[in-house]
């Protein structure tokens, strides 16, 4: 699941960080009844020759009456606990207000017509919009907020024809991403009567001729064995107004039903270009001839390495780590595309190249170096033409170009400048603001960003950002709030999420770990922490924490730490392995029984990050720091709030129930008023992806109390 649109199932995986004003002293902890007591029906079986013990598999059933009767009792314990503490209605008028901070992506170019997304004020979901003409008006083409009062509808995804006339985009209700595909006419704003369900993160390439486009989808239910619906992603071809019921399989049968195919043609219309990931580590090249319509061919050789490309004017410009773990550049023809006739156009350099696109007749690479974009030009034989100019250090993303137009587009955003559109000037390699969201209220001049490097365990030198306001005094007692992520070769890079400022507002100090997993320095850096390796990232985010202690950042009362996910993890390792080095720990939509993780969901996909129990020696590695298999009775632990929603497609509510069940049975302060395990489940949310601003603001009222208070912030 790595790359291309299965990276933007996880670039989603990530969730915003807020702080409140108290008007009184929050460290008071409310009046509360006890927490539930739950019901051990302990399960035990033999795994590879170990005996396990699990008192709470009954709360994996989420639809038996006895499981949502117990949710509710946490629910209800865990607002007697949160509702009543003090400040809560200031901090979500805050919260409001930063939120109101829009998003914005770089221009797709179709035609005439640059699509792009906004979102601003209060709208809960971003809007589609067109603009006719570079210096045109825009005109809102797909506003899914008008769908939903409670925006609970997602626009998950979009593409236009490449002239522009058509737009098919998909919407998903409640945090599902189980995306429905519709067609829009983007003249007149009509809605075709095409409908394709089942088509999550899509991807989809349009025939020139606007008359249909290749994609995937999932099967429906019955049409594969039960459980494997959310696997056997294919290849399809539709035709527009023909019963999608009929579309023709292009690609994918027989193989591994975890393979996870994208697709794009080519700029003259002849060649469909199928890129294959095979786990996180491995993808394939296919290429197909639609002109003769012969069978697509492997041109990649099925080694153990990442591949991505495009085709313009006979030539396949790819993009890989073959050879190169921070990747380099080849060209092929489409007449002989076989591995031994590829040419290498750009060489591995020190920074990682992220990809490659042909706009305008050139080269143009994303790089990443320290965390932070570089965009370098090349002409089309490989010559460097030097770097563009950003407009700081921080993230570019969503580069929108074509092989033939000039214009070029890339979004940008830091921890101080909001989201921003530029245009880039292809012959002086300068820069132009072509859109941006404003950010009333924020003076990023009162804050400074620092990042800072720290030696983990094994002396590995590891970077982390770190931000607070100018003038701090490292007096040791700063509430200071660590995160990351470390896996599937994801980086933690700069970027603004405006109600962080909350937490400098009031003296906090934020701080971004890059641990070993991520991408932030290639394909070795992502293989340090994933498998046997796993070990490493959890020793990197301790080393972070003990880093902002000893430069009197912080202290072990003042230190919370927060993460999703992949991070949900991150936390259940940090909590279960130091749980004296942190006051207070949200944990969201996390993975926390690595025994089982896999028989849920989408989890089989991430077998080649995590390994497997079925598998005796990857059982070793997952058991030796499985959190929910590390809970220690009578310990104490920190302060923790785990957070999970009752419609998440890719993590299983199943682990936070089980993990909150366990510790307030287990724990020295499973009990306690003071320093709780706490239980949220959202509903009609799923893994984060197109959660309405209205559910983010009750979300991060929540985190923020629960931290404001463990801290003794006011």
């Amino acid at each position: 699941m790595s790359g291309g649109s299965r990276l933007l199932l996880l670039v989603l995986f990530f969730v915003v960080f807020i702080v409140a004003v108290f008007a009184d002293d929050a460290s008071v902890a409310p009046s509360v009844a006890e927490p539930p007591s739950t019901d051990k029906k302990t399960v035990e079986e033999v795994v590879q020759g170990h005996t396990i013990a699990d008192p709470y598999r009954w709360l994996e059933d989420a639809k038996s009456p006895e499981t949502q009767k117990w949710v509710g009792e946490e629910l209800t314990y865990t607002r007697s606990l949160l509702d009543p503490l003090p400040g809560r209605n200031e901090l979500h008028k805050r919260l409001g207000e930063l939120l109101s901070i829009g998003t914005m992506s770089a221009p797709q170019i179709g035609g005439k017509y640059y699509f792009y997304t906004k979102r601003q004020g209060t709208q809960n979901q971003p809007v589609l919009l067109v603009r006719e003409g570079v210096q045109g008006k825009d005109r809102s083409l797909v506003d899914v907020n008008a769908l939903a009062p409670d925006g609970i509808i997602a626009l998950d995804w979009w593409a236009p024809s490449d002239d522009g006339k058509y737009v098919a985009y998909g919407t998903s209700p409640s945090g599902s991403e189980i995306s429905t595909l519709h067609v829009i006419e983007t003249e007149t704003g009509k809605r075709l009567p095409d409908l394709i369900e089942r088509t999550r993160a899509a991807s989809l390439a349009w025939k020139l001729d606007n008359s249909g486009f290749y994609y995937t989808r999932y099967p429906k239910k019955g049409e594969v064995a039960e459980g494997q619906e959310a696997y056997n992603r294919h290849v399809f071809y539709h035709a527009l107004g023909s019963d999608s019921a009929k579309d023709p399989l292009i690609f994918g049968e027989g193989r591994s039903p975890e393979d996870w195919p994208n697709v794009d043609v080519s700029n003259d219309g002849r060649w469909l270009l199928i890129t294959v990931e095979m786990g996180w580590t491995k993808s394939e090249l296919y290429l197909q001839d639609l002109k003769a319509g012969t069978p697509p061919i492997r041109i990649t050789e099925g080694k153990d390495f990442v591949y991505g490309g495009e085709i313009v004017n006979g030539k396949i410009y790819i993009t890989t780590n073959e050879d190169a773990p921070r990747y380099r550049a080849f060209v092929a023809d489409t007449n002989s595309p076989a591995r031994v006739n590829w040419k290498e156009l750009i060489p591995q350099s020190e920074a990682v190249l992220q990809g490659a696109a042909v706009v305008n007749g050139l080269l143009l690479g994303q790089y990443e170096q320290n965390a932070s974009s570089q965009l370098k030009l090349f002409d089309t034989q490989g010559k460097p033409l030097g770097d563009v100019q950003l407009p700081a250090i921080g993230t570019a993303f969503g580069l929108g170009g074509k092989w033939n137009r000039k214009e070029v587009f890339f979004a940008f955003h830091s921890f101080t400048i909001p989201a921003s559109v530029y245009q880039i000037d292809l012959k002086g390699r300068g820069t132009s603001l072509w859109n941006k969201v404003d950010a009333p209220g924020i003076d990023p001049a009162r804050y400074v960003v620092k990042q800072v490097w720290f030696n983990s365990k094994d002396g590995t030198r590891v970077p982390m950002f770190v931000f607070h306001k100018k003038g701090l005094s490292l007096d040791g007692k700063n509430p200071t709030l660590l995160t990351a992520y470390g896996g599937f070769n994801v980086s933690l890079t700069p970027g603004f999420v405006g109600d962080r400022y909350l937490w400098l507002e009031h003296g906090g100090v934020f701080a971004v770990a890059n641990l070993r997993g991520g991408a932030e320095f290639g394909e070795d850096w992502h293989r340090a922490g994933m498998l046997e390796k796993k070990q490493n990232v959890f020793d990197d985010f301790i080393a972070a924490a003990e880093y902002l202690i000893s430069q009197k950042y912080t202290d072990k009362d003042h230190l919370a730490i927060r993460g999703g996910s992949n991070g949900g993890l991150l936390m259940g390792a940090a909590l279960t392995q130091r749980p004296d080095l942190f006051r207070a720990v949200v944990c969201q939509v996390p993975l926390l029984d690595m025994l089982r993780y896999q028989n849920f969901q989408i989890a089989k996909l991430w077998i080649s990050e995590y390994g497997s129990s079925e598998d005796p020696k990857q059982f070793e590695w997952l058991y030796a720091y499985s959190p929910y298999h590390h809970v220690k009775p009578d310990q104490e632990y920190p302060a923790i709030l785990f957070m999970t929603a009752d419609t998440d497609t890719r993590v299983d509510p199943m682990h936070a129930k089980k993990m909150a069940a366990l510790m307030q049975a287990e724990a020295a302060n499973g009990r306690s008023h003071e320093r709780p395990i706490l239980l949220r489940i959202d509903t009609k949310a799923g893994h984060g992806a197109g959660k309405p601003i209205a559910k983010q603001v009750e979300d991060l009222t929540d985190i923020y109390s629960f931290l404001f208070w463990q801290l003794g912030m006011k």
